[in-house]
């Protein structure tokens, strides 16, 4: 499956299993996505988006995104697109 690199992990909240992200690509509710990092390999479908606690549907290259995480990122980690 082609990925395409959409951003990084800025902060993970390990309470809320939210990560931020800071975004190079845009992104939407029901993309498919996989975070990969020295530890951590895992996809999953993105369910809720937010920008300053405000529920959003797509995100815009350039923005900061808190998503709700299945598993636990780490800083630093890279965000891909599965298409």
């Amino acid at each position: 499956m082609p990925e395409k690199e959409i951003g990084t992990v800025t902060h993970y909240f390990g309470k809320a299993s939210v990560a931020a992200l800071e975004l190079t690509s845009a992104l939407a509710i029901g993309d498919r996505i996989a975070f990969k990092g020295a530890s951590t390999d895992f996809q999953q479908e993105v369910e809720s988006m937010q920008v300053e606690h405000q529920d959003i549907d797509r995100a815009e290259p350039g923005q900061q995104v808190g998503l709700k995480v299945k598993d636990k990122v780490r800083v630093g980690d890279t965000v891909y697109k599965v298409e």
